[in-house]
């Protein structure tokens, strides 16, 4: 189905109401409603980080594109607006939990922000380092901070673009000698006046003659030839981040700043479920308000650090509209109302006994 029969069914939905249903159908209704909600779940996840093997992306303010050393073609307007540092912040947050991570963005805005009034009236000012190191398990919302930081540094007058390039190891490497350092090099050409956010970092130390240990080379010594124009943070699991930097001398003198990122509780994961759903224009039955904290506290209860904690919620909301989508496919006549609201049977929770249900 294409994206304007997509659209123009669902505006037949919302102003034709239940007339339109029976030109339709209901089953077309209910398809439309997951293919519409599925492809905009494709949109950047706010809670998200970059994955393994994916195209190295550009983010600016909300928009994306592949990086033009990956082959994108598509154009993004590098000189928007910037935002100011009080924007950039509220925008932080606005974000569920992550208080500690909030709590250290905040303070080094604060320390930049002296340090470059300093230096504009002239006085002697300490060097800083603003390169970072991100560390804790998927999903935590580590490119979304990010992106942030780089507004601030745009707002601050630290980046003159404040925009993120975001990569992983097979952004940086290549498949033969000589083609590492000039595939990281492009990349690196790409972030300069922004960020490069490398996910998976620690996956870039091989042993023997493994191409990353020339992507790790090549970006130390960027890092230092263009120290004003260029902000690099790595991340992933903090155990590998810790050995990955410790093990090689140029790096620890480098990234000095860490910030650690937690898994959201289940209390924040429920109410990223719900702002999700609002996004999406859904609405939550009473019943599941009631019970959604409970549900998530059971389901979540045996995580282990591949867990997804955005990514989690975000499947669980889009299984849960599928859900819903085949429930009213067998309804006679279902209103707007009821197709807009999300009940305890679609998401996976058993009124019996809701602190035992399983989501499937």
């Amino acid at each position: 189905m294409s994206t304007s029969s997509k659209s123009t069914g669902l505006g037949c939905l919302l102003k034709g109401g239940i007339g339109c249903l029976s030109s339709i159908g209901v089953s077309v209704i209910a398809m439309l409603i997951v293919a519409l909600v599925m492809d905009h779940s494709k949109k950047p996840d706010p809670a998200g980080d970059a994955g393994r093997g994916e195209t190295p992306r550009v983010h600016v303010g909300g928009a994306s594109r592949p990086a033009p050393s990956a082959g994108g073609n598509v154009k993004v307007q590098l000189d928007e607006k910037p935002p100011t540092v009080e924007e950039a912040l509220a925008e932080l947050d606005a974000l569920v939990g992550l208080e500690s991570v909030k709590a250290e963005v905040k303070k080094l805005a604060s320390v930049v922000k002296v340090n470059e009034e300093c230096r504009k009236a002239g006085l002697k000012t300490a060097s800083l380092s603003y390169h970072m190191v991100f560390t804790g398990n998927p999903g935590t919302g580590k490119t979304t901070v990010a992106r942030i930081i780089a507004k601030v540094f745009r707002a601050l007058g630290i980046l003159k673009k404040g925009h993120l390039v975001e990569t992983d190891r097979s952004g940086l490497v290549g498949a033969y000698v000589g083609e590492t350092a000039i595939k990281t090099g492009k990349l690196i050409d790409e972030a300069l006046d922004g960020v490069l956010f490398v996910d998976e970092a620690y996956a870039l130390a091989g042993e023997g003659k493994d191409y990353g240990n020339e992507a790790i080379a090549t970006l130390l010594k960027r890092m230092e030839d263009d120290r004003s124009r260029l902000v690099v943070v790595v991340a992933g699991y903090s155990e590998e981040m810790k050995k990955f930097i410790d093990a090689n001398s140029g790096l620890k003198s480098r990234f000095n700043r860490y910030i650690e990122f937690p898994d959201y509780s289940p209390s924040e994961l429920a109410e990223m479920f719900r702002r999700t759903a609002k996004k999406n224009q859904y609405a939550l039955s009473a019943d599941l308000e009631k019970y959604l904290d409970a549900a998530l506290r059971v389901w979540t209860k045996k995580r282990d650090r591949k867990f997804g904690n955005g990514r989690y919620v975000r499947n669980l909301f889009e299984k849960s509209v599928e859900r819903q989508a085949l429930r009213l496919a067998e309804a006679k006549d279902p209103t707007p109302e009821q197709l807009m609201t999300l009940t305890l049977k679609d998401v996976g929770i058993s009124l019996k006994d809701p602190n035992a249900s399983q989501e499937d």
